[in-house]
């Protein structure tokens, strides 16, 4: 709630220029739902996804009309988080060290606002929320301790709570698999393929997803069996690799780190409802006068959901 400049030796004059922002991941998961995905705009609180399923049974032909088969309407309901962020910064801090370079003359500092400092402070702070939303999509859960997934429930959580196809079983991987490792990551990646329902394989939008940690694993072993028939080769840069001898991508997304659980669906299944798009991107930055501090604000409204739990997959483990 405040600055933290413990970090920082006394001041040496020095150019705000390498004020520099560090790496920090984005939403990956989030842009991908948007551009493939189900997306609800306008909710303010719940909303339903309407789904339709119906047959096609065919019948002999004859002069008479014989209606057959059924057509269903089901729902399920997307309901989201209302969140906020907020924090106020004390602007006389700065001035003990190196950061004055980023101050104009004077010790008022009502345009601070158009500082230099300002453009590292909102990307940096930007990248933190995209950050939290990234795991927040997968590992939400309203009845957790942390402050930053107890907003909305997460498609592990609602995933699981379905009828998803468990793909860590004799079935698919030969024996159950409680921990992913090198010599058995291969045979975690081609069980959940395997476990893919038929009726979803063909479809472009079907994908794996998995943590880095996993799929770093997986090129790894790719690499080291020497597969040179197939290229475990991500010139993408994480951007995704193929399985191999399908069309089905293997997706990175750090809302799965350290979870050792994969998942599958098509991208088409999945759902996130939003009041705004790219509303957690709108924020206020201003100076107070009443308060002599500057304050930032962004508020936004997220949640996620899947139309059909029994189109996915999950294969539950260890790392």
């Amino acid at each position: 709630m405040a600055l933290d400049l413990s970090a920082l030796g006394a001041y040496t004059r020095q150019s705000i220029q390498p004020l520099l922002t560090s790496a920090i991941f984005g939403s990956k998961m989030q842009e991908m739902i948007m551009r493939s995905g189900i997306v609800l705009t306008g909710v303010k609180s719940a909303e339903s996804i309407p789904i339709i399923d119906t047959d096609a049974v065919f019948l002999a032909q004859s002069c008479s009309f014989d209606p057959s088969g059924t057509t269903s309407l089901t729902q399920r309901t997307v309901t989201v988080g209302k969140i906020k962020v907020e924090e106020k910064l004390c602007i006389n801090d700065l001035e003990a060290y190196f950061t004055q370079e980023a101050l104009r003359a004077g010790s008022t500092y009502e345009d601070f606002t158009s500082s230099q400092f300002e453009t590292a402070y909102l990307n940096r702070k930007n990248e933190r929320i995209a950050n939290q939303l990234e795991t927040a999509i997968w590992q939400g859960d309203t009845s957790s301790s942390s402050l930053n997934l107890k907003r909305f429930d997460g498609l592990i959580k609602l995933i699981d709570a379905g009828s998803p196809i468990d793909a860590n079983t004799s079935t698919y991987a030969g024996s159950t698999i409680s921990q992913i490792t090198s010599s058995n990551v291969l045979t975690v990646v081609k069980a959940v393929k395997n476990a893919i329902p038929a009726a979803l394989k063909g479809m472009k939008d079907v994908t794996i997803f998995c943590g880095y940690d996993v799929y770093d694993m997986y090129v790894d072993a790719g690499v080291a069996a020497n597969y040179f028939h197939y290229d475990f080769n991500d010139k993408s840069n994480y951007g995704g690799l193929m399985v191999p001898g399908t069309g089905i991508r293997l997706e990175a997304t750090h809302g799965l780190n350290g979870t050792g659980d994969l998942y599958a669906t098509r991208l088409g299944n999945v759902c996130m409802a939003v009041d705004a798009e790219g509303e957690e991107r709108d924020y206020r930055f201003w100076y107070s006068q009443d308060n002599d501090d500057v304050r930032f604000r962004a508020k936004f409204k997220a949640g996620v959901n899947v139309a059909f739990t029994n189109e996915c997959v999950k294969f539950k483990s260890t790392i």
